[in-house]
């Protein structure tokens, strides 16, 4: 998988993309992340890619020049699945998204500033707007960083443990069950004896067992989406 990031702040994202299983799944070759800087595309000598909303109010708006010439530069090299957009009016990210991603083989995603973008880049090219919450940041590069984790991490050979992605929560719309480690038993608390049983199956019904509670408990919401 590639994945194409457009950007005015690019070292925003450098540190995310440089560790842990997102540096391994690049080091295997797995997946590509390529930041682009958009100001590269501006035209006017000064590189600035903002300007005043036509009609007054507060703050700038993203040009569309150097947007628009920036995404042809790379749709003129590739084919993509999915430009995307982030922005908080877009659509709720969840896992079923997040899976239905991580079977692209290339993704765009552009990361807006200011007051937003140009509106005729979100008409002419935008093919997919996300927002990963109810609320508004200074910019959309943590949520494009957000997203890229949550794509590749359910790439095959990107973690270590295969299934390890299908038992994450909202995989089967319920919270993650508990878990525990070594020592079994610190300072007088213990880890549940069904977990040290060594009986696979009545493992997985306490598990999911677990995983019921927890989300009647914390998000009753999702258990519209959920056989009990």
């Amino acid at each position: 998988m590639r994945i194409d990031i457009l950007t005015i702040h690019p070292d925003l994202l450098f540190g995310p993309f440089s560790h842990s299983i997102l540096k391994r799944a690049q080091a295997k070759g797995i997946a590509e992340i390529h930041i682009h800087n958009i100001r590269d595309f501006s035209t006017n000598k000064h590189k600035s890619v903002d300007d005043a909303p036509f009609g007054g109010g507060a703050g700038m708006v993203m040009m569309i020049e150097p947007v628009a010439l920036c995404i042809e530069h790379l749709k003129a090299q590739r084919d993509y699945d999915e430009i995307i957009y982030m922005s908080p009016d877009g659509v709720l990210f969840d896992q079923k998204i997040a899976n239905k991603l991580s079977l692209s083989k290339n993704i765009l995603i552009l990361c807006g500033h200011y007051k937003g973008i140009d509106e005729r880049i979100r008409e002419h090219f935008i093919t997919m707007e996300i927002s990963i919450g109810n609320y508004v940041l200074s910019g959309g590069e943590l949520p494009a960083a957000v997203l890229t984790d949550a794509i590749i991490r359910l790439i095959p050979g990107v973690l270590n443990d295969e299934t390890s992605a299908l038992s994450d929560s909202f995989q089967d719309s319920l919270l993650a069950p508990p878990t525990y480690t070594r020592p079994a038993d610190f300072r007088g608390i213990r880890v549940p004896d069904i977990l040290l049983s060594g009986n696979p199956s009545e493992i997985d019904k306490w598990r999911h067992s677990e995983s019921i509670k927890r989300t009647k408990a914390r998000r009753p919401d999702l258990l519209g989406n959920s056989e009990e």
